[in-house]
Order: C-alpha cells, then structure tokens, then sequence
C-alpha cells in the first residue's frame, strides 16, 4: 500500500458513499430504527457502509478493517488498521440538518496519520494528502479532484477570545461549565466530525467533547486535525488520543489549536 493509492480510495470512496447517501436523504421519507444502544441508524447508514467496506476490503485485504455498522469488526484491539463510520451524525440525517459526515481513516500504530471526511449536504470535503498534509477539496467533485487549498490550524488563537465549537445534538452542562473557564469570543455548534474539520481551517480554536464517542466518530476528524496542525488530547490528563483501545470507546477530549492554553478538567 502507498499513501497515494490510499488517499485516492479513500476519497473515492467517501463520494460514492455521500452519493448514495444523500439519495436516500432527499427522498420523500425514510425508515429509521434503533440499535441495540438506541441509536438510530437508516438505510443510508447501511448502504454507505456497504459501499466503503466492500471498496476497502477489495483495495486493502491485508489490512484489518473496523466498522461501525458490523459488530463483528469490534472484537479486538489493534494497532494498525482502516476505521469507518459510514454515516456519523445520524440524529442531524434524521431531522435533515445537514451536518452528517462519512469518515474514513487509516491509523497506524495506534495513531490516525491518513483520513477523509466528506458533508454531501454541505458540500465540503476535507481529506489528509498523501504526503500528511490537509486539504480542502472545492466542489463539484468528480472522479479527479479539482480545486485543493491546503488548510491549517488558526497559528495565533487569541485566548482572550477564542471561537468555540460544540457538538449540536450531544451538548451538556458539564460541556458549558468548562468552556466557560476560557476567553470566548463567540460559539458555534456543528454535527459530526465536522466540529474537527473547523478547527482544521481555523473557523474555530477549540473543540471539548465531555461524552460517549467512539473510535469510527474521532478517527477521521483527528487524522485531518492533526495534518492541519492541530492536536487531539484527553480531556484528564491532556495526553494524545490513541486508538486501537480495547472495544473502541473514547474517553473525553479536546481537539485544538496548539497556540490555546488549555485549562485542566
């Protein structure tokens, strides 16, 4: 496997998902059902899923696979290895907010080097290059990428006054008394990995997620985040997110630029 063949794919694939996916979502109506967690989950979540573990076991075989739609990939722990969420923000699907993602990503040893994210309602799409750098790709997207800008980090947060962003449908109180230990300027709230992808571009500096996530909802994000320069750490001990932990759940996090003074939990 080489980068470039990887990230080709991966984008590929992440678009032939997002095609599909928003098919269903345009369509008059749409069944949805409950998981076994009571998360929601369609047919988008099912057909896209489909869709990018089919290409990646065709395109990897050697390489082990974790998706979130097939209990079956959740057994064991690992540390080199391809992660999907077909469909991340599935509540936002539902209720046709827009911001629902495909994430996928590569992580090795332990850490998420290489990844896509793409919003098909919103029409953006981040994905890491094959030399580790992030890019946003313009629209409309074909099977050869047109427009790229790289994308980074804001290099000089102001932490007088730092632009927030906070997760739409999973937002608490212990979320608001944490952001209020810092300088704000303004917030925003975002779905998805989407939330990772604004700090990329510099729209936002900081990112705390003080909830239940797992691995297929951070990998992706995170490998885009950190190629664009920021960083991703757990929210006890500021330590770096690492993946591959047995059963794939994270502890809380917060993603930044690296100029933010980050305050204890």
């Amino acid at each position: 496997m080489t980068f470039d063949r990887l990230t080709a794919e991966m984008r590929r694939l992440a678009l032939l998902a997002g095609e599909k996916i928003m098919e269903i979502y345009q369509a008059d109506d749409f069944d949805v059902r409950a998981k076994s967690d009571d998360s929601p989950v369609t047919a988008a979540d099912e057909a896209a899923d489909a869709i990018i573990s089919d290409g990646l076991r065709a395109a990897f075989p050697e390489i082990a696979l974790v998706t979130e739609e097939q209990a079956e990939t959740h057994g064991q722990s690992l540390g080199t290895f391809l992660i999907v969420d077909p469909l991340d923000g599935t509540k936002e699907f539902v209720q046709r907010r827009g911001d629902f993602t495909v994430n996928i990503a590569y992580v090795e040893n332990g850490v998420p080097v290489r990844g896509v994210v793409y919003a098909p309602a919103k029409g953006r799409l981040f994905y890491t290059t094959a030399e580790g750098g992030s890019v946003e790709e313009r629209g409309p997207f074909g099977e050869t990428p047109g427009q790229i800008d790289p994308i980074g980090v804001n290099p000089t947060p102001d932490n007088r006054a730092l632009m927030v962003v906070a997760s739409k449908s999973h937002r608490d109180a212990a979320t608001d008394d944490y952001i209020s230990r810092y300088g704000v300027r303004d917030m925003t709230s975002a779905g998805s990995s989407l939330k990772f992808c604004l700090v990329a571009t510099g729209e936002a500096d900081l990112y705390p997620r003080l909830g239940r996530t797992m691995e297929w909802d951070t990998a992706a994000g995170d490998a885009v985040l950190r190629g664009a320069g920021g960083q991703v750490v757990r929210f006890e001990d500021h330590q770096p997110l690492a993946y591959g932990k047995p059963g794939f759940a994270n502890p809380f996090f917060i993603a930044y630029a690296p100029g933010v003074l980050l305050v204890k939990g």
